[in-house]
């Protein structure tokens, strides 16, 4: 294999780390917007049972204050994510031209040198860097198959039952 052959499996794998890096940062936004759903349904649940005891106007501004958070909470977790997936796309690229330009360099080194170790080296590690290359492809594809399921899925609170800190010390007293 020569040091083009390995720089172009350094490059795929370099790419597939990038797909993995924003499979992540996909299943983290699913994840922040489930949070909010979840945060929602919490709260208005809440704002349904102790509607009796407050005001009009108290209900009013709970909705609104709810409504709000919701919005700035998204709006951070959208900005934050799209700004991660920008790195990460800049890095993809800057490493991607790296690998390119090292390629170049060494091709120019052996044929002025006249040496070719270079090309023995590139020739010696390219089976694991395939190897490598195809394990960070099955990653890549796992971690797509969760961000999916992640997005994907719907989880309703009456389906999960989790038990909270408040809820432990209510039967505790």
């Amino acid at each position: 294999m020569s040091a083009k052959n390995l720089s172009t499996v350094a490059a795929d794998l370099i790419e597939s780390y990038g797909n993995t890096a924003k499979n992540v940062i996909d299943a983290y936004r699913a994840g922040g917007e489930r949070v909010v759903s979840l945060l929602e349904q919490r709260w208005n649940k809440a704002l349904r049972q102790s509607r009796t005891e407050l005001t009009d106007e108290t209900a009013k501004n709970a909705r609104a204050a709810q409504a709000a958070f919701s919005a700035y909470y998204t709006k951070g977790l959208t900005l934050t994510t799209n700004g991660a997936q920008q790195v990460v796309t800049q890095l993809v690229k800057l490493a991607e031209t790296g690998v390119e330009r090292a390629a170049a360099n060494a091709a120019m080194f052996e044929e002025k040198t006249g040496v070719n170790t270079l090309s023995t080296i590139a020739h010696v590690t390219a089976p694991g860097a395939l190897a490598l290359s195809k394990l960070a492809a099955q990653i890549e594809q796992k971690s797509a198959e969760l961000a999916n399921k992640i997005a994907g899925d719907e989880v309703s609170t009456a389906s999960v039952k989790r038990s909270t800190a408040f809820s432990q010390r209510r039967k505790a007293a």
